[in-house]
């Protein structure tokens, strides 16, 4: 309790400010002046020290820069009188520097065997070579100026540029004649042509199609911008071509208006007929098929106007797709058949006639055969066979190969299709047909044992209102040839009446129904006068044996 009291009741001690509370210890305070008086005077002895530190330090540092500056120096003059080329430089599209120069020589020839320069052309690009425009790289002298690069004053743009991806400038030359002959021998595939108006086919009609101006190459122009531009050419690997217009020839729709209003409608008939086997095919060409054919063109018939031509090669096409489908022996003339078709197109028909023709054949000789029955089997006289294998002997052997002419070399006249003449020489009968029906049926007289008439295929090739025989001294009314028994002899058999000999006495009158004369086909003289203005020429004889 004392001692509680007595705590209680000691003096209170006056107090300090925040400043009396902080006030450094009188040796620490020392301590610090000690401190700030040698940081900022150091001794002179130390000072020399670091003086002579950094001395020191620089010339170390100046040796280094002088060694390096020295060494890069000598790297520098080492590289320049080198053959290196300079680092990063490129040419062609590849890069030759840091390479020495015959080794960027061998690779720039290597590249610029490869290198192509595309000629655009609508939506056909075609790529030639260089040389083919005249171009040749002098690779020796390119990569010398690579080699300047860097190491001449007057070179330092263009070695910046090289560096850059530029490239070195080539050293090229150019021969304008050699671009002038090939790209002249070019051109037809360069050039887009002018097409003429024209039509199309649509649902059966014509319809017109305007005309399209194409264009030409300009090789004058086209080799005058190449020399002026050879570097860049090269470079961009790119000609670009300077084309001319052309005009078409026909441009004037309404006079292909005109022509379209003349023009068949629908489709096409091609009737396919065989004269020999008197069998006809029908073959049908729609609209848009034979309406690809057309063009515009100078009419066949007169020069001075425009008419509808037929694309010989599409007919053509066509027609020989469609004839694999005849008879092996048949085929078709598709030349022939074409100006058919443009014929029937001009004049606005829908049907066309077309003829079938017969290959050549091969007969394998029997035992027993002779010429004269081989000849008979296969409807020739038999001189024709023998023009045809003169290799024939005087008896025939059986193995032995006889060529069979075409029964067409006896048809040498176009065909007259809607007539037609039958005889049968075991009937000793004639029937006449027109249109598919019979006109007349009359008796006839043929050739006797010895001088036979000749069955086969054949044609009314001639007319004469009195014909004369003089081997037999006959004269002939309205004799009608249809063949000639020897190939090379102008000598025909045919139809004629009554004959006289000289000049009045009648024979054979009461002949007519047996064999009687000396090859020709005898029919009484009122007969023969109605059949000598129907029977045209051409017209088809089948005698049948």
């Amino acid at each position: 309790m004392v001692a509680e009291q007595n705590r209680l009741s000691m003096p209170t001690q006056p107090v300090l400010g925040w400043q009396a509370l902080h006030t450094p210890h009188p040796l620490a305070a020392a301590r610090s002046d000690w401190l700030r008086q040698s940081w900022t005077r150091p001794s002179p002895r130390y000072a020399r020290r670091q003086l002579w530190g950094l001395i020191v330090m620089g010339v170390s540092l100046v040796t280094l820069i002088t060694a390096v500056m020295t060494s890069m120096a000598a790297l520098v003059i080492q590289f320049y009188r080198s053959d290196l080329v300079m680092p990063g430089v490129q040419a062609l599209g590849i890069r030759v520097g840091g390479l020495p120069t015959s080794r960027a020589a061998a690779l720039l020839q290597e590249r610029w065997q490869q290198q192509m320069i595309i000629l655009p052309t609508g939506d056909i690009a075609y790529a030639v070579t260089p040389a083919m425009l005249g171009i040749t790289l002098d690779g020796e002298a390119t990569v010398q100026t690579a080699h300047q690069y860097g190491r001449s004053r007057d070179l330092v743009n263009e070695t910046i540029q090289a560096i850059a991806g530029h490239g070195v400038t080539l050293a090229l030359k150019f021969d304008p004649a050699i671009a002038e002959k090939n790209l002249r021998s070019l051109a037809p595939r360069l050039e887009t042509r002018p097409v003429n108006a024209g039509v199309r086919m649509t649902d059966g009609r014509a319809q017109v199609i305007p005309p399209v101006t194409g264009h030409t190459l300009n090789v004058t122009a086209t080799v005058a911008s190449l020399k002026q531009n050879v570097g860049q050419v090269v470079k961009d690997g790119r000609l670009p071509l300077v084309m001319s217009p052309a005009q078409p020839a026909i441009n004037d729709v309404r006079i292909v208006s005109a022509l379209a209003a003349q023009l068949p409608v629908g489709p096409l008939s091609l009737r396919v007929y065989d004269p020999v086997s008197n069998q006809t095919l029908t073959w049908t060409v729609a609209s848009q098929g034979w309406g690809d054919w057309l063009s515009v063109g100078a009419d066949a018939q007169d020069a001075t106007k425009l008419g509808w031509r037929v694309d010989a090669g599409k007919a053509e096409a066509f027609l020989k797709a469609q004839a694999a489908t005849l008879d092996p022996d048949w085929y078709l003339k598709e030349s022939e058949a074409a100006a058919a078709i443009e014929k029937a197109i001009r004049t606005g028909k829908s049907n066309v006639s077309l003829r079938v023709y017969h290959r050549e054949r091969q007969h394998a000789v029997q035992a027993g055969e002779t010429l004269s029955s081989i000849a008979r089997d296969y409807g020739l006289p038999y001189p024709w066979l023998q023009q045809a294998t003169p290799t024939i002997g005087g008896a025939l052997v059986a193995g032995q190969t006889l060529t069979i002419p075409s029964p067409d070399v006896l048809l040498p006249l176009p065909i007259v299709e809607n007539k037609r003449i039958v005889v049968s020489i075991s009937q000793q009968k004639m029937w006449v047909y027109e249109n598919g029906a019979i006109k007349w049926e009359w008796p006839v007289s043929t050739g006797i044992a010895s001088s036979p008439t000749s069955p086969g295929v054949f044609q009314i090739q001639s007319h004469e209102p009195n014909a004369y025989a003089a081997n037999w001294n006959l004269g002939m009314p309205y004799f009608m040839g249809i063949y000639r028994p020897v190939p090379a002899v102008d000598f025909m058999n045919g139809f004629h009446g009554f004959p006289t000999r000289n000049g009045s006495q009648i024979l054979w009158t009461g002949s007519l129904g047996r064999p009687v004369t000396y090859g020709c086909i005898l029919i009484s003289t009122d007969n023969v006068a109605l059949l000598y203005p129907w029977a045209d020429e051409g017209v088809v004889v089948e005698v049948r044996p």
